[in-house]
């Protein structure tokens, strides 16, 4: 099947204009399917909430000390606590799907460019996420809980409720989730003509500074894990000017112009 032509698929987007209800009824129709999909996501997830509470709670299990365990400070703990998690794994494993849906409805008013652009941000941006979620689990988590293990003070017993450990757990997983997102924010950025990768390079050292700034609100009271936070978002910034940089050369030799 042959290719659309960019200027004919071009004028095609220029010229073909739905009502505003259509557009509302398309919207509608993707969120239901999303909703759907997090609905059917979520039996199963909550038959196993137990099982994959086990696991999220695994890192701090390994590191407290003995005789020492979870607790639930509330009466309903127990069951709430595994339902939302049970949600919130529901709406994680859909963010493919969900993403996907994002992306039918805004395709169709895009242009050729747009569209060679925006396909690959979007699997980036789902594969940078869930590489952030497994940085905090795999290399975060048992670094801080070790910390906190070491530094309780003598005759303290440390006994984490499970809702508070939970909610803890889940704002770490969207910080980093969200922080590994930098490079894909940096692309649209310099895309969309919003700054360069020159303005970009020259700012660092507000960057950095703000780095650490938004290391010591998303993560807990403490040195290690606002620098776990900081050090990797510096690192993803240079990374996401680099592509840039590299990404404008190629347009340049290709005698292509970038998106505006």
């Amino acid at each position: 099947m042959a290719k659309p032509e960019p200027a004919a698929h071009d004028e095609q987007v220029d010229t073909t204009e739905q009502p505003f209800l259509e557009h509302v009824i398309e919207l509608r129709r993707r969120i239901l399917r999303s909703l759907l999909v997090i609905v059917i996501l979520f039996l199963p997830t909550y038959y196993f909430a137990n099982d994959i509470y086990q696991f999220v709670a695994a890192p701090l299990l390994a590191h407290l000390p003995d005789q020492s365990s979870m607790i639930a400070t509330e009466v309903a703990s127990p069951f709430l606590t595994p339902f939302k998690l049970a949600i919130v794994t529901a709406v994680f494993l859909a963010v493919p799907f969900i993403l996907h849906q994002i992306w039918a409805f805004v395709s169709p008013g895009l242009y050729l460019h747009e569209k060679r652009f925006a396909l690959p941000l979007l699997v980036s941006s789902i594969t940078l996420f869930y590489a952030g979620v497994a940085f905090v689990y795999y290399l975060v988590f048992p670094i801080v809980f070790q910390f906190f293990a070491s530094i309780t003070p003598t005759g303290v017993m440390m006994m984490t409720d499970i809702n508070r450990y939970l909610d803890f757990v889940l704002t770490m997983f969207f910080a980093f989730g969200f922080a590994f997102e930098i490079p894909v924010a940096i692309m649209l950025m310099v895309w969309t003509g919003i700054t360069t990768p020159e303005r970009l390079a020259a700012s660092r050292p507000y960057v950095i500074v703000g780095a650490f700034v938004l290391g010591m609100l998303l993560t807990p009271p403490d040195v290690l894990s606002q620098l776990l936070l900081a050090i990797p978002m510096c690192i993803l910034f240079e990374l996401g000017v680099w592509v840039a940089r590299l990404t404008g050369r190629r347009a340049d030799v290709d005698g292509t112009a970038a998106p505006e």
